[in-house]
Parts: structure tokens; sequence; C-alpha cells
């Protein structure tokens, strides 16, 4: 059976869907730093409603005043 193959979601370029594939989904080491960092960056996000409140973050860690 012939693996199946997926573009590469920094460049596009086609590679195999394999365990073998190092950085599956991506096709090098660096479109995978490339997509990194604009998670990062804050420029890809999950859809959802927000995690902030009025007063910013939630912070578990800290005590309620």
């Amino acid at each position: 059976m012939k693996a199946p193959r997926v573009r590469c979601p920094t460049c596009q370029r086609e590679v195999p869907f394999t365990p073998e594939s190092k950085f599956r989904p991506f096709c090098s080491e660096r479109c995978r730093m490339v997509d990194l960092g604009a998670w990062f960056a804050e420029e890809r996000s999950i859809p959802g409603e927000s995690a902030t409140g009025p007063d910013g973050p939630a912070r578990p860690d800290e005590p309620a005043e």
C-alpha cells in the first residue's frame, strides 16, 4: 500500500505521512519552526471563547481577593 501524502501546512510541498517522516505533517524542521513561531506570535489561534476576564487572564495559582 502506498503511503498517504499530505501538504506541508507551511510551504504546501507534498510529503509522505508515515511514521518515518520525522517532521510530519511538515516537510522540514524549518517549516515546523515557522508554524510554531506563528502560534507564539498569536498569528494563529483555536476558535472559541476567550479565557480572559475583565481584569485579564485568570490565574488559578493566585488567591482570590
